[in-house]
């Protein structure tokens, strides 16, 4: 393992580094990742890696064939958030792009895509300038889209196993507030189901003056805002999980007309398939129903966007990857974590093929800071417009574990 570690020099590591913050000064929103996917191609084709693009919009995926032995994908996610930056760096972002709704936005490495992206290129420099010291095939895939847990699902459709052979197991990793050095992690279940719902309700607009001769959708919309949030406090039962979470409501433009219509962006979060089909079905009726009550003159329009299933880091792999990291970095330095109520949709590469996922969080802040803040109360986390990881050695560690993790399932030489 030092034989391939000893590859991480003081100048390759200052090169990652300034990658990262070139990542991180330009960042793009989900399936826009045009100029992060080039970078990551020449970087790749540079190694020599087979590097195919464009799979599933912008994602991009490379594979090394080096001997006999087990197939084994890394991931990392590339998008952005649409969040206007207050970390105060010198390398902080300014950009502004145009979103999927076609509002223009300020976007920012809020999540830590821009680490990830580095850190798998850095694995990816250290395995292939020590291909004699293991033997199997590593496949690179740098995701799409995280940000609304639709980019692994867009490649997987998109073709990504005819381009790529089918892993053994699938390892993904995410930067967190922890102190640097120390790992956070869980064996099954660990990060929660995702659905999101747009809708809209139907009304017949009006002066405000005179509510009797309209059709209020505002009304309806906040009835089915009140209703829904029954559905968890009286459907489902206290042994189970569930969140119903109304993060929209859009209606009129003046206070004194009635519109026509409303809308309502909706999210559920689930640890169980039963759960999760019963939250979705019993949102579908509460407002179908509210629709019917209030007369609405049509059917409500309900698309549902999009959604990931329940991230479950396999227990058998999660033992033999965990041992390796544990040997690394030591016992002290690996946290167990209950199950996250955030989503992340990595576990749809391997469910598509019936590979093991592996996944786990490492630190990226100092570790006097980060106690001086929990503390305080002050903690910044993740999609935060202050969050941003330290640098080093939070890039120094990303690459290492990902490296060692690789190792864990190639075959040594």
């Amino acid at each position: 393992m030092n034989a391939v570690l000893k590859h991480l020099t003081d100048e390759r590591v200052e090169r990652l580094g300034e990658l990262y913050r070139d990542l991180h000064r330009n960042p793009e929103l989900s399936f826009q990742e045009h100029r992060t996917a080039g970078k990551v191609a020449t970087s790749l084709s540079v190694l020599g890696w087979d590097v195919q693009t464009g799979i599933g919009g912008t994602g991009v995926a490379a594979v090394l064939e080096n001997g006999a032995g087990p197939v084994v994908m890394l991931r990392a996610d590339m998008d952005a958030l649409p969040v206007a930056e207050e970390t105060g760096l010198p390398y902080a972002s300014t950009a502004r792009a145009v979103d999927g709704a076609g509002q223009e936005v300020p976007v920012m490495h809020a999540c830590g895509h821009d680490m990830h992206t580095a850190c798998l290129l850095g694995a990816v420099e250290l395995l292939t300038a020590a291909r004699e010291k293991w033997s199997g095939t590593v496949v690179a895939v740098f995701q799409p889209a995280e940000e609304t847990v639709s980019g692994a699902a867009a490649m997987v459709r998109d073709g990504l196993f005819d381009h790529v052979p089918v892993p053994a197991v699938v390892l993904a990793q995410h930067v967190t507030p922890l102190p640097v050095g120390m790992i956070g992690y869980a064996s099954g279940p660990l990060m929660a189901a995702s659905d999101s719902l747009q809708v809209t309700l139907h009304g017949k607009g009006g002066h405000g003056s005179s509510p009797e001769n309209a059709l209020d959708p505002v009304l309806m919309a906040a009835a089915v805002v009140m209703r829904l949030q029954g559905i968890v406090s009286r459907e489902i039962g206290m042994q189970d999980k569930g969140v119903v979470t109304v993060g929209r409501l859009q209606a009129g433009t003046k206070d004194n007309v009635i519109p026509d219509t409303a809308e309502l962006g909706i999210n559920l979060r689930s640890y169980d398939p039963e759960i999760r089909e019963r939250l979705k079905a019993a949102v579908d009726r509460v407002i179908r129903a509210e629709a019917t009550a209030s007369g609405a003159p049509k059917d409500p329009e309900l698309q549902w966007t999009h959604g990931t299933p329940v991230l479950v880091s396999d227990p058998d792999a999660t033992a033999t990857t965990l041992g390796t990291l544990r040997s690394h970095l030591g016992e002290d330095k690996l946290m167990a974590f209950g199950p996250l109520s955030s989503s992340e949709d990595v576990g749809v590469f391997g469910d598509a093929v019936g590979a093991p996922t592996v996944y786990w969080f490492w630190g990226g802040s100092d570790p006097a800071a980060f106690t001086a803040d929990l503390a305080a109360g002050r903690l910044v986390t993740n999609h935060h417009p202050a969050y941003a990881p330290v640098v080093e050695p939070t890039l120094t560690n990303g690459v290492e574990l990902m490296t060692v993790a690789a190792l864990a399932w190639l075959d040594r030489t």
